[in-house]
């Protein structure tokens, strides 16, 4: 993927399925070389701010509702009772806000390796980082994949990786081997959902590597739930989740549908929807 800036516009080009995706800007707000990426933050005339990581939409004002809401809320109701949450990445903190949403949730531990985007995100989108001083979150800007090799065994209910496209600082969360040591990290019941690209464009290499990598990781049952994202390409992503002795395909429909905190994407009818693939996606996956 490439970065573009002409005549007033941010475009991302996305060589390898020849599309782009472009938004009219005012101005760049932020620019900064961390050890780990190239982060920059525009004010776009429709979209609201938008924060850029080595050349890649990360997220928008106006739509990253539909990514974190639908990255935390299936696994939260996909899990009995959850307590103990740990979010790999999601350095921007809109994932750790939503998780927060759960009254019944006791702990979360954000993992993110690059402070530079928290602290960009606190400056240019504070809604998302409005809940960081909740007594029940605590933020690490360390490497995930290490903090997850030395965390105990049996220690989580819920595992959130809220990664980068699998490239440089995020590859290292794709690999079978850690999904093996989120297995681990899981308690009995436990439920890990990954963030997994574009259904139309990966549902044939990176979302079936990954649903079969978490398989041979161990877990019982996997679920991929495809949603609208229009800064990302293609316009659709998706989540995939792993249930450890835990049936993924189920949920607190209850629960769901008693939600008092508020909702912009998520509900009971999205997350039964998002569960149903098209038809494609199911002979891609041999589901």
């Amino acid at each position: 993927m490439t970065e573009r800036l002409d005549q007033g516009w941010f475009t991302e080009v996305f060589d390898s399925h020849g599309s782009a995706f472009s938004l009219m800007i005012k101005d760049k707000l932020h620019e900064v070389q961390s050890p780990y990426q190239h982060l920059e933050v525009y004010a776009t005339e429709t979209y609201g701010n938008l924060m850029v990581l080595d050349g890649c939409v990360m997220l928008s004002t106006r739509d990253n509702f539909l990514y974190h809401e639908m990255i935390a809320h299936p696994a939260l109701f996909s899990h009995a009772a959850p307590k103990r949450v740990v979010i790999i990445g999601g350095g921007d903190c809109g994932t750790l806000r939503e998780v927060l949403k759960h009254p019944d949730v006791e702990e979360v531990v954000q993992i993110d390796i690059d402070e530079e985007v928290t602290r960009a995100s606190q400056r240019y989108f504070p809604e998302l980082t409005a809940s960081n001083d909740d007594p029940r979150a605590t933020l690490k800007f360390e490497d995930g994949v290490k903090w997850v090799e030395n965390a105990p065994a049996g220690s989580v209910d819920v595992m959130i990786i809220d990664s980068t496209d699998p490239v440089g600082p995020a590859e290292g969360l794709f690999e079978a081997d850690f999904l093996a040591r989120c297995h681990r990290l899981l308690a009995d019941g436990g439920v890990l959902v990954q963030q997994s690209e574009s259904p139309l464009y990966h549902t044939a290499s990176i979302i079936r590597e990954l649903r079969a990598d978490m398989e041979r990781a161990g877990f019982d049952s996997v679920a991929t739930l495809p949603f609208p994202q229009p800064v990302y390409p293609s316009g659709w992503w998706s989540v995939t989740l792993a249930g450890k002795n835990n049936d993924v395909t189920r949920f607190r429909e209850t629960a769901a549908a008693a939600v008092e905190f508020p909702l912009e994407y998520y509900s009971i009818e999205t997350h039964r929807g998002a569960l149903t693939l098209p038809p494609f996606m199911r002979r891609a996956l041999l589901v």
